[in-house]
């Protein structure tokens, strides 16, 4: 039997830039979807089911943030994987995206191959699960069940993309020990990830935020990195 191919949507205004994405990713062995403006694009996430987004900012009407916005907010897409694609490169713009949950961001004009190295990087981290002694480690009202991909604060689940959930994952398990951003970024995101230190402390706080009380467990050892605290 054929390994399925990876859907990739790409949502993008400018029809060159959908005809070259679209030409690159299939040869590249993806199945491709297109939408040219945000809603076409919500729609077709809720009616496709893509493994994974690449979403321009600079959309007519609504703009990206905002798809990248509702995507996030709802639990039956929330935890598909999104790469930011814009003709953007402010630092600004880079840490709105990764606020919102975006996994990754690559600024126009881009390199098709970096592109599709940075496609199958983030699909990997999406897939990879991982694989501890026990099936699950808990800390008071913190709970997370590595068997179902699913974390809870006090019995109530939360959603993670994929990129916080192997965050969470690997600090709880080096609870006690302080992991410099480097060490995130090779346990998290992998050796073939392209993202910069920085991008830990964006994460770090959204994933705070997602835990509520819980994400007070998370301390941050100021010119290091990051624990998860111990009694």
């Amino acid at each position: 039997m054929h390994k399925t191919q990876p859907r990739v949507l790409v949502v993008d205004d400018e029809p060159d830039i959908l005809n070259l994405l679209e030409y690159n990713l299939k040869r590249s062995g993806f199945q491709v979807l297109l939408a040219k403006d945000g809603p076409e694009a919500i729609e077709a996430v809720k009616a496709h089911r893509p493994d994974l987004v690449l979403l321009d900012i600079m959309l007519p009407d609504m703009e990206g943030t905002e798809v990248l916005r509702s995507l996030k907010s709802f639990e039956s897409t929330a935890s598909i994987p999104v790469i930011m694609l814009t003709a953007k490169g402010e630092e600004l713009d880079k840490i709105v995206g990764f606020e919102l949950g975006a996994e990754d961001y690559i600024t126009k004009p881009f390199s098709p191959r970096e592109l599709i190295l940075r496609v199958k990087a983030v699909l990997k981290r999406a897939a990879e699960k991982p694989e501890p002694g026990d099936k699950s480690v808990s800390y008071k009202e913190l709970s997370i069940d590595f068997s179902r991909h699913r974390v809870t604060v006090s019995g109530k689940s939360v959603e993670l993309s994929s990129t916080e959930f192997n965050l969470l994952s690997e600090l709880m398990q080096a609870k006690g020990r302080v992991l410099t951003r480097d060490n995130i970024l090779d346990r998290a995101w992998g050796h073939d990830c392209f993202v910069i230190p920085r991008t830990v402390d964006t994460h770090v706080r959204r994933l705070r935020s997602k835990l509520g009380v819980a994400g007070n467990y998370i301390e941050t050892v100021r010119g290091v990195g990051y624990r998860f605290r111990e009694d």
